[in-house]
C-alpha cells in the first residue's frame, strides 16, 4: 500500500502525521508491519514504540538495514533516531517517519489498513474474562468445525490456521502480528476465527482494528493486579470490549457481580445467562447428572439440551457461553446441540494424564492459577474422587503477590493434601513465593476453614509432583478408593522460567515420569504398598 494512502485511510485522523526527511511518502509502498526489528522484511513499516524497558527507536538501525521503508514512532523516538548512520546531517532517517504522540494507539488501525482489514472477511469471536477463556474458545472452535466451517484459533495455548498449529507466545498477539495472522487466515479461506482477548491486549491496544461479531465474558476475579492498579481498572479494560468500537453483539455470564454490572453497562446488544434464576436474565442453566444440563430461554420457548464434556460447574458455564455465541451467530437450537455434542480437546484444561485404577491414582493437569480457579477446579474433582484429593500448586513470580496466600487457602479448603511448589518464579526467590502460598494454606487450616490434613512444601516442581504421586501410589489399596492428584497452575505450558532462564518443563511429562517411578518402586521386591 502506498504510504500516502495508508496515512489517509488508517483511521488515525489527526493523531498521525508524516515527517519527510528525504523520501516523499508517495514514493514508498508498505507491504507489512512489525514492531520487532528482528522480524522486519523488505517493504515493512517498523513500529518503534516506547516500551517498559527500552524504546523501539533504539533498534531502528537494524530495522532499516533489514529493509524497513518507513518508521512509526513518537517524538521521543524521532529524537533518538537523529543519530543514526542512515541520516544526513541533522535531517533524520532517510525514510518517511509516521509520527504520533501515542503510536501504540494508532498501530492497530495502521496494521489493519496495511493488511486490507482482514477481520472484515471473517466471522470473529472474542472471549474475555479471568478464567475460562481458553476452554470457551476451544468449545466454540470445535463446534464451528463440526459444522463444516474452516476455523482459526488464537489464544494462550496455540494459534491454529485450519489444520496448522503454532505455539503462542502470549494470549493475544501484538496488533501487527494479529492482523498479519488474520490476513493469512483470509488468504487460506478460513471462515471464522475464535480469539482469547486478554485485559493486557485491550489496555495495550493489541486488538485495535478488529470489531468482533460476538464478544463473550466469562467471569472476573483477582488476577493481574501487578499490571492493573485496581480491580476497577481490571474491569474497565475488560468492559472496553463491549462497546461498538470493538464488538457488534455480546454474551455475558452474570454469575458474578462484575458480569451483572457489565451486562448493564454494555453498549452493544447483549444476551445474558445465569446458573440460577435471576431478575432480568435472558437464559438460565438447569444442571442434571453427568454433565448434562438444559439452557432455557426465560422469555421464550427455546431450550437447549447440552452436555459439558469437562468436569465442573464452571465448564457448564463455559459450554452455555459457547452455545449462546453460536445462537447469536444465527445457528438454530438443533444445530447448536449437534455441534456441541462433539467433545473438544483442550490442552492443559482438566487434562487427564492417568485415568486411575487399581494400579495407580487418577492424575490431572489444569491451568488454574487464581484463587477462584483453584477452588473451582478442586470442587469439580471432589465428587468423582473416592479417595483423597491431592493438589500440587504454586504461584508465579513477578506477578500479583496478593493472590498467593488466597491460592493456598483455596487449595486447603478443597483438597485433603496440599503440596506447594514453584510455578514460574521468574526473578524472585522460589522459596519466598512458596512460603506465601503455604502460609495462606496453613492459616485456612488453623481457622478451621479447611479440609486439608497435610500442607507440604514440596520444593521444586518436579520434586513436588513426584512426592504427590508417590503419596497417592503408596495409599493405593488402603480401602478408601482411588486418589486424584491434580497439578495446577501451568497446564499446557512447556517451560518454567527461573531467574530469567526458561527451562523445558511440561507438567504432563513430569506426572508420567513420577507415576512410572512410583509404581516401579511400589512393585519392587521387598517394597509393599
Amino acid at each position: 500500500m502506498p504510504l500516502r494512502d495508508l496515512t489517509s485511510s488508517a483511521g488515525a485522523g489527526d493523531l498521525l502525521r508524516v515527517e519527510r526527511p528525504d523520501a516523499a511518502p508517495t514514493d514508498v509502498v508498505v507491504t507489512g508491519v512489525s514492531l520487532d526489528s528482528r522480524s522486519i522484511l523488505p517493504g515493512d513499516l517498523y513500529a518503534a514504540l516506547p516500551g517498559f524497558h527500552a524504546h523501539g527507536a533504539d533498534f531502528a538501525a537494524g530495522a532499516l538495514a533489514a529493509g524497513a521503508v518507513a518508521v512509526l514512532t513518537d517524538p521521543a523516538g524521532l529524537a533518538r533516531m537523529r543519530g543514526l548512520d542512515e541520516i544526513g546531517p541533522g535531517s533524520g532517517p532517510r525514510v518517511p517517519v509516521l509520527l504520533a504522540e501515542h503510536p501504540r494507539e494508532v498501530l492497530g488501525e495502521v496494521a489493519a489498513t496495511v493488511y486490507g482489514h482482514p477481520a472484515e472477511a471473517l466471522t470473529v469471536l472474542g472471549v474475555t474474562g479471568t478464567n475460562g477463556k481458553t476452554t470457551t474458545a476451544y468449545l466454540i472452535e470445535s463446534a464451528l468445525r463440526a459444522r463444516g466451517q474452516r476455523t482459526g484459533l488464537i489464544g494462550t495455548v496455540e494459534t491454529r490456521i485450519g489444520d496448522e498449529r503454532l505455539d503462542s507466545e502470549r494470549t493475544t498477539p501484538e496488533a501487527t502480528d494479529l492482523h498479519a495472522l488474520l490476513g493469512i487466515m483470509r488468504e487460506r479461506g478460513i471462515d471464522a476465527c475464535v480469539m482469547e482477548v486478554s485485559s493486557h491486549a485491550l489496555e495495550l491496544h493489541r486488538v485495535d482494528g478488529v470489531v468482533y461479531d460476538v464478544a463473550l465474558f466469562t467471569n472476573l476475579s483477582q488476577d493481574h493486579l501487578d499490571f492493573h492498579a485496581t480491580m476497577e481498572d481490571y474491569f474497565a479494560a475488560k468492559a472496553s470490549l463491549f462497546t461498538p468500537a470493538r464488538s457488534r453483539a455480546a454474551v455475558v455470564c452474570v454469575d458474578d457481580a462484575w458480569g451483572a454490572r457489565l451486562a448493564r453497562e454494555s453498549s452493544v446488544p447483549t444476551v445474558t445467562f445465569a446458573s440460577a434464576p435471576a431478575e432480568g436474565v435472558d437464559w438460565v442453566v438447569d444442571e442434571g447428572e453427568g454433565g448434562a444440563f438444559d439452557l432455557a430461554e426465560v422469555a421464550g420457548a427455546r431450550v437447549l439440551s447440552l452436555v459439558s464434556h469437562l468436569p465442573g460447574h464452571f465448564n457448564v458455564a463455559n459450554t452455555a457461553l459457547a452455545a449462546l455465541a453460536l445462537l447469536t451467530l444465527g445457528l438454530d437450537v438443533p444445530q447448536v446441540q449437534e455441534a456441541l455434542s462433539v467433545p473438544p480437546a483442550v490442552p492443559g484444561r482438566m487434562e487427564v494424564v492417568a485415568a486411575g485404577g487399581p494400579e495407580g491414582p487418577r492424575c490431572i493437569v489444569d491451568f488454574a492459577h487464581t484463587p477462584d480457579a483453584v477452588d473451582a477446579a478442586l470442587s469439580a474433582l471432589r465428587p468423582s474422587t473416592p479417595g483423597r484429593l491431592i493438589a500440587v500448586l504454586g504461584a508465579g513470580g513477578d506477578r500479583d503477590r496478593g493472590k498467593r496466600p488466597a491460592m493456598g487457602a483455596a487449595a486447603a479448603r478443597q483438597a485433603d493434601i496440599v503440596v506447594v511448589t514453584d510455578d514460574n518464579p521468574r526473578s524472585e526467590e522460589p522459596a519466598d513465593i512458596r512460603a506465601a502460598v503455604v502460609a495462606g494454606a496453613r492459616e485456612a487450616v488453623a481457622s478451621g476453614d479447611a479440609r486439608a490434613t497435610e500442607i507440604i512444601d514440596g520444593g521444586s516442581r518436579s520434586s513436588a509432583i513426584a512426592e504427590a504421586v508417590a503419596i497417592a501410589v503408596l495409599g493405593a489399596g488402603s480401602g478408601d478408593g482411588v486418589d486424584t492428584v491434580v497439578v495446577l497452575g501451568k497446564g499446557h505450558e512447556k517451560g518454567q522460567e527461573i531467574h530469567g532462564v526458561k527451562h523445558p518443563f511440561d507438567d504432563r511429562e513430569a506426572v508420567r515420569a513420577a507415576l512410572g517411578a512410583a509404581l516401579g518402586a511400589a512393585t519392587s521386591p521387598g517394597v509393599g504398598p
